[in-house]
């Protein structure tokens, strides 16, 4: 929440200087442009992307981490469902005999 304050006020004084850029005398709109290219948005976009990394980091364990218990799960279920045991495979149980129909 303080890297958002940070960039507000980083981007606020970019945008005075570009103003100042642009109504100077000496200056001109692309200056101004370029000012706050240069001096606002390239060094708060860098600055974001670096601090914002250990964040990304995060949850990418994270996501690993959920994908490597959702295997064991399923890895803990395929191995219960062929345990040999009878109903335990959580099928529901079969006739072990069809039942045999006379012909009329």
């Amino acid at each position: 929440m303080f890297i958002h304050l940070i960039v507000i006020g980083w981007l606020y004084v970019a945008v005075m200087m570009a103003v100042a850029e642009a109504t100077s005398t000496t200056g001109t709109v692309l200056g101004a442009i370029f000012t706050f290219l240069l001096y606002g948005l390239a060094p708060v976009a860098l600055v974001v992307y670096l601090m914002g990394t250990p964040g990304r980091r995060r949850a990418i364990r994270q996501r690993e981490a959920e994908a490597q218990e959702a295997a064991r799960r399923a890895a803990a279920a395929e191995a219960s469902k062929d345990s040999g045991l009878p109903d335990q495979g959580g099928e529901a149980p079969a006739d072990a005999v069809p039942p045999v129909r006379k012909e009329p």
